[in-house]
């Protein structure tokens, strides 16, 4: 892999992962002192919460999405490439990947997490995951499909199955994405599809634990699930998917449902490359760092974000795996780097819990902000402030914001579009 020579007396620091953590340590680093190499399979950042949006036809992926390379433009000592990580050679300090090889002083893993279906390959093959933008259109297209698919069929049992929609997993991405299904079934579907009786469509959410937003307070939980019920969603808990064949939904009770669309939201696994040593990744995966995001047994090798767990005493099985834990993170880390040589202690990383929030539909969301909790319109509000201040690019916000204001005065957004790769001829 082609890179610059360094400068005298410059490191390199490469940094794997554009997500919220790797992008927030790539910012704040000082490019005077280091020469930073940000590496992703992708050439764009993404916000991830508003994922669902883009599955649900409420906003365009480039609304969520920004150019890397834009971010950083002006910026000099400054490298990406979009590559695959392979694996790492510690000792040598080698990183190898689909492009080539990369030598570094320091490395971050910021690679994130990607969706486990917990060993079942049926569910594999046939569910949905909405990890990523592409993961996101074919959802879209697949909910968009179905409904054309239902016009035609004179199978009432398919028509069924087609419209019906189960989502497995009721933390926030099931319950936002949950949320929105119903409001399209009640008031933009049947402007679509007035041939279609609607009141035999069900979006049903399927949770293993005994209630909804289980990483969220009960008041939360017990509040989305009324409001859940309240737009008409089918909720189990205490009971999970057990197997998808492509056309039926088997539940752990033994109970099967009709339906040619299931989405995947009932758990994520840490990205990990080859390379690190087996002590270095605990049980769940995660790989292992200490107060300051150095990885366990590691030099010059550190880890931030949904891919590390540091177990403290008030969080002994690690972190959340929220953004503003990886972003926390990448700021302990950022002020270690730059404070190198200067003679200052290294900090050490104390999460901030600042809040959790969770959308349920218009204009319903619960919030919580230490012992504050509250739901309903003002919760919907601020959920939509908090998120629209989060995106990176004013002009990303302008447009998502656009077309909040027009959903919200029309209950007709225009992005019902089914877009496939299209084959050469």
């Amino acid at each position: 892999m082609s890179i610059p020579a360094l400068l005298p007396n410059q490191k390199r620091i490469v940094i794997v992962g554009a997500g919220f953590a790797g992008l927030a340590l790539a910012k704040k680093l000082n490019l005077k002192k280091f020469q930073v190499v940000l590496i992703d399979r992708h050439n764009y950042h993404t916000f991830q919460p508003l994922f669902y949006q883009v599955a649900t036809a409420g906003l365009e992926p480039s609304a969520i999405s920004f150019p890397l390379r834009k971010i950083f433009q002006s910026k000099r000592n400054f490298h990406i490439r979009i590559a695959e990580v392979e694996r790492v050679e510690t000792e040598k300090k080698i990183l190898y990947t689909n492009i080539g090889e990369i030598t570094y002083d320091e490395l971050v893993i910021a690679t994130g997490a990607y969706t486990n279906y917990f060993g079942n390959k049926n569910l594999e093959e046939n569910a949905y995951s909405m990890k990523s933008i592409p993961e996101a259109l074919e959802i879209r297209n697949t909910i968009l499909r179905n409904l054309e698919k239902a016009l035609i069929t004179s199978d009432e049992n398919e028509k069924k199955a087609c419209m019906n929609i189960v989502i497995a997993g009721a933390g926030p991405t099931g319950v936002e994405l949950a949320g929105t299904l119903a409001d399209m079934k009640h008031s933009i579907l049947p402007k679509d599809y007035p041939e279609l009786d609607f009141s035999v469509m069900n979006i049903h959410v399927v949770e293993g634990s005994p209630r909804v937003l289980n990483s969220m307070q009960e008041e939360s939980g017990k509040r989305a699930h009324r409001y859940l019920e309240k737009l008409g969603v089918l909720v189990r808990t205490a009971s999970y998917v057990k197997d998808y064949d492509g056309q039926n939904v088997t539940l752990q009770s033994g109970e099967t449902i009709p339906s040619r669309c299931v989405i995947w939201a009932a758990g994520v696994k840490a990205s990990v490359f080859n390379g690190l040593p087996e002590s270095a990744i605990a049980k769940n995966g995660r790989i292992k760092v200490d107060p300051h995001c150095k990885v366990e047994t590691l030099d010059h090798v550190y880890a931030i974000g949904d891919v590390a767990v540091m177990a403290t005493d008030k969080y002994p099985n690690g972190h959340p795996m929220v953004a503003p834990v990886g972003m926390q993170q990448a700021d302990t880390l950022s002020d270690n780097f730059n404070a190198e040589g200067t003679g200052k202690a290294l900090k050490t990383f104390s999460y901030f819990d600042k809040g959790s929030m969770a959308t349920v539909g218009k204009n319903l969301a619960v919030v919580e902000i230490g012992k504050l909790k509250f739901g309903g319109l003002f919760a919907w509000l601020t959920w939509m402030f908090v998120h629209l201040m989060s995106i990176v690019g004013v002009k990303n916000r302008l447009f998502v914001l656009i077309n909040w204001v027009w959903s919200y005065v029309t209950n007709n957004p225009s992005l019902r579009l089914i877009i496939e790769a299209g084959k050469k001829k």
